[in-house]
């Protein structure tokens, strides 16, 4: 396996506990898109969260896309 196969994978599944992690709402009806908050502000761990995903799946999407140019 090459360093980008090994980029990927680990990229991956922190991605992926770190989109597990995340919290949207509590009940059904948030999770499904119908929440009674319109605007929501991150703040805090939470923003830290969602800025750790957005550059895990920048990491993920370049790694595969050099793994398969290599």
């Amino acid at each position: 396996m090459s360093i980008f196969n090994w980029i990927s994978l680990v990229s991956m599944i922190l991605m992926t506990i770190l989109i597990l992690v995340q919290t949207r709402g509590a009940d059904l009806g948030a999770g499904l898109g119908s929440s009674g908050e319109v605007n929501t502000t991150r703040r805090g761990s939470e923003k830290t969260i969602f800025q750790l995903t957005i550059i895990c799946a920048i990491v993920f999407a370049v790694s595969l896309v050099l793994s398969v140019i290599r």
